[in-house]
């Protein structure tokens, strides 16, 4: 069984939504992203499936080709939490040639960021499986807020945020500046727990 994430366009995505009765299908959540987010193709699709994205839509009759990355956890916490949430996905790039031991630094000051930031709630952090999903992207990093002022607010305006997360992204910070632009910054509403069983 493998989780996906995969990008759509925004028309027909809630459709999506209700893979989870195709056989061999766990979970799936998908819907358009809310305004803010950037980098995307209009809607996400979460989905953990024995079958990839495409197979699976294909199945249902559903339109594609999709953009879709197979994730490998790296680590992940669920807390358990009643009604809609805001799910946020982060899909960014290490710029290739990066030692291990910086990319590690990265992935433990995101792993880091629930343990300051309240409002997130549940929250997977997951490299892509180049093997399966070749491309550009190599790290995921997923939360679920109650709502959007939980990502706009307190998440992206938090100091940690700021002075541990940002550097990796700017490559004016003296070591610094490891994720290659651009990064895609997606963010939607789900009626029910999308990171689940991690």
């Amino acid at each position: 069984m493998t989780r996906w994430v995969a990008l759509l366009p925004a028309e027909g995505s809630t459709a999506y939504d209700r893979a989870d009765a195709a056989a061999g299908v766990l979970a799936s959540s998908a819907g358009p992203e809310l305004p803010g987010s950037f980098g995307g193709r209009g809607a996400s699709w979460d989905l953990t499936s024995e079958r990839p994205p495409a197979q699976v839509a294909a199945g249902l009759g559903l339109p594609g080709p999709l953009d879709a990355v197979a994730l490998t956890p790296v680590r992940a916490r669920t807390v358990p939490s009643p009604g809609p949430r805001v799910k946020r996905t982060l899909l960014l790039a290490v710029r290739p040639g990066t030692p291990e031991e910086r990319v590690a630094r990265l992935e433990a000051d995101l792993l880091a960021m629930p343990a300051h930031i309240a409002t997130i709630r549940s929250w997977a952090l997951s490299r892509v499986d180049q093997g399966r999903t070749p491309g550009r992207w190599t790290h995921v990093w997923e939360q679920e807020f109650a709502d959007v002022a939980g990502l706009a607010g307190e998440y992206l305006g938090h100091p940690y945020h700021w002075t541990y997360v940002d550097r990796w992204f700017d490559g004016e910070v003296p070591g610094g500046g490891i994720v290659e632009p651009p990064v895609a910054h997606l963010f939607r509403w789900s009626g029910r727990a999308v990171l689940v069983g991690r």
